[in-house]
């Protein structure tokens, strides 16, 4: 079996973070992590198994690992990695392979909206410099273990982008 536990996964480990547009339901959730589980139990590149691992947060960032160590991923085998929760994202009526919209927390809740959205809100004052927020481009394991998944957006790329002219330096 291909497929480790998150935490075995060292911190130079590739990542990808897959968001969905919403909140999945506990059932939608296990429909989710048994699709990906079954997928990443044989996902190889070049017919050798990928040491792997998923996890979801929140009910709504997927996080899939690999150990380069053992095996790099190749540019097919991610693209059936995408194909597959396209596929499932589908059957249940999400997206999570979309990395446009911005993901935000108000209070407990976690919403997306389009950057337009979000700059109009900023320049609003909706949401502020210290508004968390969460970046999907993390690429290594240690970026997550490190915080930098949902963290102020005047510590990630948002605070630069929608920000810029409110930060101090």
């Amino acid at each position: 079996m291909a497929q480790i536990p998150f935490g075995d996964l060292p911190d130079h480990g590739r990542l990808w973070v897959f968001p969905s547009d919403r909140t999945l339901s506990d059932r939608e959730a296990e429909i989710v992590m048994g699709t990906v589980n079954s997928f990443l139990d044989t996902w190889a590149a070049h017919g050798v198994p990928l040491r792997c691992a998923a996890e979801l947060r929140e009910n709504q960032f997927l996080l899939i690992g690999v150990d380069i160590d053992f095996e790099l991923p190749s540019g097919c085998s991610i693209d059936s990695l995408v194909n597959q929760l396209r596929n499932v994202s589908t059957d249940i009526g999400v997206s999570v392979v979309d990395h446009t919209p911005v993901w935000y927390r108000d209070g407990a809740e976690i919403h997306a909206v389009s950057r337009v959205e979000f700059r109009e809100m900023a320049e609003a004052g909706t949401v502020t410099s210290t508004t968390k927020v969460f970046d999907c481009s993390l690429t290594t394991v240690h970026q997550l273990r490190d915080g930098h998944l949902e963290r102020p957006a005047s510590a990630s790329w948002h605070g630069r982008v929608f920000f810029r002219d409110r930060m101090t330096a």
